[in-house]
């Protein structure tokens, strides 16, 4: 007699050699399910303490006060070509103000950088707090 295994023989059934998935998807699921059911609603509401009395009217913005700054190194005040001592005065009353007026510095493309460093420092060390550069855009190119 040999030895040779018959299949037609044998009455046991073939080993599966896959995984049974469907445990593994229930499982799955009924994680899912319970995530969903613990996670808290989300509240998309944002509270705001919102002011109750309706806003004044907006107040008149402060005075600006343009000074231009000439190729040559000429200062203007609104227009006017004034000296350094005559700035430096006005420039004094403006800082002893308590609600200061606002200070624009408008340089002329060709102005020296000594002369517009001279105004800036001059209200700067006066006190003059609401100092702006007005004109920038001629130095981009």
């Amino acid at each position: 007699m040999s030895m040779a295994p018959s299949s037609s023989s044998s009455s046991e059934p073939e080993v599966m050699m896959e995984m049974n998935m469907t445990p593994l998807i229930d499982v799955m699921l009924v994680l899912i399910i319970m995530l969903i059911i613990t996670i808290p609603v989300q509240n998309h509401a944002i509270n705001l303490n919102m002011p109750v009395n309706t806003p004044s009217k907006p107040t008149e913005p402060p005075p600006v006060i343009n000074i231009d700054i000439d190729f040559d190194g000429t200062t203007s005040w609104n227009g006017a070509a004034i000296n350094h001592a005559e700035l430096e005065s006005r420039l004094q009353v403006v800082a002893a103000k308590p609600d200061q007026d606002e200070v624009h510095i408008r340089p002329d493309k060709l102005a020296a950088y000594n002369s517009v460093a001279v105004v800036m420092a001059a209200a700067q060390r006066l006190g003059v707090t609401k100092i702006g550069m007005v004109g920038n855009e001629q130095f981009l190119k």
